[in-house]
C-alpha cells in the first residue's frame, strides 16, 4: 500500500484545496464550540493515520497492560503493605476501599502512550480521562475537510467515535448497582473550567440517547434523606470529571458526593477505587521486579515490552537520578496536566537536582524516557506549513476493551492541552488502499 500519510500531503500541495480546507476548519470548530479556553482545539489540518498493523499493536499492547494493572488493583485492595506504597491520604483510602456496586472500577479509562518503533506507556489515566466528545466532534469536522474527502477517495477507513462507548460502560455499571429503574446523569466538575464545552457536548449527547442530564458543581450537590440531588433534582448515576484529590481538599463543601457513594445510593462512574491505580506509582507497582510474582507470565512479558522503568522516589535513588537526567522525568505521584513534570534533557544539573530535592520530601516517581516520535504535520498558522511536532497516541480503555484514541501533537516535548501545550487532532485508521 502507498503511504498514506505522503498521500495526504500531496493533496495540500494544492492551494485552493488547502485553504477551502483550512477554512472549513476553522468554521467547523467555531460552530461546535471546539475550543481550550479561548484556544481552538486544533490548528493541524490532517488527522494521525494509523495503519491497521499499527491499529491493532496498539490495541494489543493496551489490552495487554489493563490485564496487568487489574490484577495490581485486587492485589492492592487485599494488601495493606503494597496499598501504602501508593501514599493515599486517608480519605482517599476511606473512598477507595468502599464498594462503588460494580464490577469495573474504571468502566472508562485512557493510557498515554508514544508510539515510535513500540508502543510505551507512560501514564494511567484511571479517574476522569478527558477529550472523548472533544474527538468525536473534532472528527465530524476532518470528515468534512475537501482534503479529506479526496483523501477517502485513494484510502478506505474510518474515525473512532468514542462516546457512545462512554455511555454504554456508564449503563452496564449502572445496572450492576442496580438500584434505579432509569438513570438520570449528574456531570459533576468545577464551575468556569477551560473544559467546559466537552461537559455541554456530553449533555447534549446524552439526552439525545434519552438520558435525562443535568451539568453540577460538586459544591451545589446535595445529599439528603438517601438520595444524591443536583441543582434540586435527583440523580442516580454521576459522570465524575472532578479529581478525588480536588475533592478531598474543598472539605465539607463536598460531602455529598462522597457520602452518597460511600452509602451506596449514588452510582458514580468512574469509582473512587479507580484512585488506587490512577497514582503514578502504579506504574512502579508494574515495573518494579520486587513485585513480578503478583503477575502472570504473559503480563510480566506485557509489562516488560510496554511500560518504561519506574520508580517511587526515595532518597537512597538521589545520586543515581542525579546521574540520569538526560534520560529520565520527575512527575508528581498524583497531578495532572503536566504540573511539576520535569523532564531531565530539558532543564540543567542545578534545576536538575533541585528538583530532585523536592521529589525526595514530596510524593513522586522517576521514569525511564521513552522515544518520542516527532513528524512532519501540517499546520495552519498564517497560512500552511509543516512542523515537526512530538505526538503521542492515547488509547481508550472501556471495561477493558480498546476503543478510539485521544491523539496530541506539540512542538513541545510536554504535550498536555490543559498545561497550553499542544493540540488535539482525531485518529483515523486507514485499512486499504481505495
Amino acid at each position: 500500500m502507498r503511504d498514506p500519510i505522503a498521500a495526504y500531503h500531496a493533496l495540500l500541495e494544492d492551494e485552493h484545496l488547502a485553504a477551502a480546507s483550512a477554512e472549513v476548519l476553522a468554521a467547523g470548530q467555531r460552530e461546535r464550540k471546539l475550543a481550550f479556553g479561548e484556544r481552538p482545539l486544533c490548528v493541524a489540518i490532517r488527522p494521525q493515520i494509523l495503519t491497521r498493523r499499527r491499529y491493532d499493536q496498539a490495541v494489543a499492547a493496551a489490552q495487554g497492560i489493563y490485564g496487568a494493572l487489574a490484577t495490581l488493583e485486587k492485589a492492592l485492595l487485599r494488601d495493606d503493605d503494597l496499598r501504602r506504597e501508593l501514599a493515599l491520604e486517608p480519605e482517599e483510602e476511606r473512598l477507595a476501599m468502599a464498594d462503588p456496586g460494580f464490577r469495573s472500577s474504571s468502566p472508562s479509562a485512557r493510557l498515554d502512550s508514544f508510539f515510535a518503533d513500540e508502543v510505551r506507556f507512560v501514564e494511567y489515566n484511571a479517574e476522569s480521562p478527558a477529550g472523548m466528545a472533544y474527538s468525536d466532534n473534532l472528527a465530524a469536522v476532518f470528515a468534512g475537510l475537501p482534503v479529506m474527502k479526496a483523501f477517502r477517495k485513494q484510502f478506505r477507513g474510518r474515525f473512532l467515535p468514542t462516546r457512545g462507548r462512554q455511555l454504554r460502560s456508564m449503563l452496564r455499571a449502572f445496572a450492576q448497582w442496580g438500584k434505579g429503574a432509569r438513570p438520570t446523569i449528574a456531570i459533576v466538575d468545577w464551575q468556569g473550567l477551560p473544559t467546559a464545552p466537552e461537559f455541554e457536548m456530553f449533555k447534549a449527547f446524552f439526552e439525545e440517547a434519552g438520558v435525562r442530564t443535568i451539568i453540577c458543581d460538586p459544591r451545589l450537590l446535595e445529599y439528603r434523606r438517601g438520595r444524591l440531588y443536583a441543582e434540586g433534582k435527583p440523580v442516580n448515576l454521576v459522570y465524575r470529571r472532578v479529581l478525588t484529590s480536588e475533592l478531598i481538599a474543598h472539605g465539607d463543601d463536598t460531602r455529598a458526593l462522597r457520602e452518597a457513594y460511600v452509602a451506596g445510593t449514588a452510582c458514580v462512574v468512574n469509582s473512587f477505587r479507580a484512585k488506587l491505580l490512577h497514582k503514578k506509582m502504579s506504574l512502579a507497582l508494574l515495573s518494579d521486579d520486587r513485585y513480578s510474582r503478583l503477575y502472570t507470565a504473559a503480563q510480566r512479558a506485557a509489562i516488560h515490552r510496554y511500560i518504561p522503568w519506574t520508580r517511587r522516589v526515595r532518597p537512597e535513588l538521589a545520586e543515581e537520578i542525579a546521574r540520569g537526567r538526560e534520560r529520565m522525568v520527575l512527575k508528581p505521584n498524583d497531578e495532572y496536566g503536566g504540573k511539576g513534570v520535569v523532564l531531565g534533557w530539558t532543564v540543567d544539573q542545578a534545576e536538575w537536582e533541585a528538583a530532585i530535592q523536592v521529589a525526595t520530601t514530596q510524593s513522586y516517581v522517576v521514569q525511564e524516557a521513552v522515544e518520542i516520535p516527532r513528524v512532519p504535520f501540517p499546520v495552519v498558522l498564517d497560512g500552511l506549513r509543516y512542523l515537526d511536532l512530538a505526538v503521542d497516541l492515547d488509547p481508550y480503555l472501556f471495561d477493558g476493551r480498546a476503543g478510539g484514541f485521544m491523539t496530541r501533537v506539540s512542538a513541545a516535548a510536554l504535550l498536555n492541552v490543559t498545561a497550553g501545550a499542544g493540540s488535539v487532532v482525531p485518529t483515523f485508521v486507514v485499512e486499504e488502499a481505495a
